[in-house]
């Protein structure tokens, strides 16, 4: 597509992580996993919060199967039953068991750890929306994240992880933090060859902004590929609350004839500097549609064209 454009690949994740339509049932994560990587995925994206806490060991077998395909986790979120077993091995502090979140430097690398030992390999660990911390104080926040930082650094030098990265809901599109910002703190902890490598964030027809900043050569995505760093494009259906959004006029915009959920996922995948779209699939149809979906992408006028529609320039 270009000099310095490649197609975003189609990333594998739980079903629980990436919720279908309403009303469908999400399929066992161990199903979704192993239906994505039969379907050649390069990557699993999960989380140890997810699927009660149990999808890490669930996961594991199918890692097993599947050595080549890379595994994406994160760190911060937890379940009540970790947050007791945290507190217990004296990484929380009593009564912090049912707050959900932590960004700890004990809690970080004692639940890296156990997360790489569910898992078997980790190959990239995302600090789990840390813009949820420091209430709008960015110097917390940006402490908070350097003190992060050096866990994972000391994670990544000894082997333990392959590289450690930011997975934000918010944080790019309220300012909490840019791109260069989590570099400079990366190469504060780790120095030149820190272990920084990737971001992660929303990109659909509901979270647009990544796009339409990615279009105008601005943006997360592009300063993320600029610096090498992989670029993930998390709930590209919006958690499925997208297909009931979309009308059958913006479908037939963005490519006729196909259905809403090729139509939505197109949209996503054709954004400039996007290298991982993270999709779930219950099925190895569903996944074989996805994959179709992505082939031809939107050409960057179209995409635009797209984009006017959802909101007039």
């Amino acid at each position: 597509r270009g000099p310095g454009r490649r197609r975003p690949g189609p990333g594998g994740v739980p079903a629980d992580a990436a919720p279908g339509p309403p009303g469908r049932r999400a399929p066992p994560p161990r199903g979704a996993a192993r239906t994505a990587c039969e379907g050649g995925s390069p990557w699993i994206d999960t989380a140890p919060n997810y699927g009660a806490g149990t999808v890490h060991r669930e996961l594991r077998p199918v890692l097993e199967e599947f050595p080549a395909v890379r595994v994406a986790t994160k760190t911060g979120f937890y379940t009540r039953t970790q947050g007791r077993e945290a507190v217990e091995a004296g990484v929380l502090q009593a009564g912090l068991a049912g707050v959900r979140h932590s960004l700890d430097p004990g809690f970080l690398d004692w639940q890296t750890r156990r997360s790489t030992t569910d898992l078997g390999r980790a190959d990239i660990v995302f600090v789990h929306n840390p813009e949820t911390v420091g209430h709008g104080d960015r110097d917390r926040l940006h402490a908070e994240l350097r003190a992060a930082f050096a866990v994972l650094e000391d994670l990544a030098a000894s082997g333990l992880i392959g590289g450690y990265g930011v997975a934000t809901w918010s944080g790019f599109t309220k300012d909490a933090f840019t791109v260069p910002e989590l570099l400079a703190l990366a190469r504060d902890v780790g120095g030149p060859g820190h272990h920084l490598a990737a971001v992660q964030q929303p990109v659909s027809l509901v979270m647009a902004q990544p796009i339409t900043r990615a279009l105008d050569g601005r943006g997360p995505l592009v300063q993320a590929r600029s610096a090498g760093l992989l670029a993930f494009g998390s709930a590209p259906l919006h958690g499925g609350e997208l297909l009931d959004l979309v009308t059958p006029e913006l479908v037939e915009l963005i490519r006729p004839g196909a259905d809403p959920a090729a139509a939505c996922l197109l949209a996503a995948g054709s954004c400039p500097s996007l290298d991982v779209l993270l999709v779930s699939a219950s099925t190895r149809d569903h996944w074989d549609t996805a994959v179709a979906a992505l082939d031809e992408p939107l050409t960057d006028t179209e995409l635009r064209k797209v984009l006017d529609v959802l909101a007039p320039r």
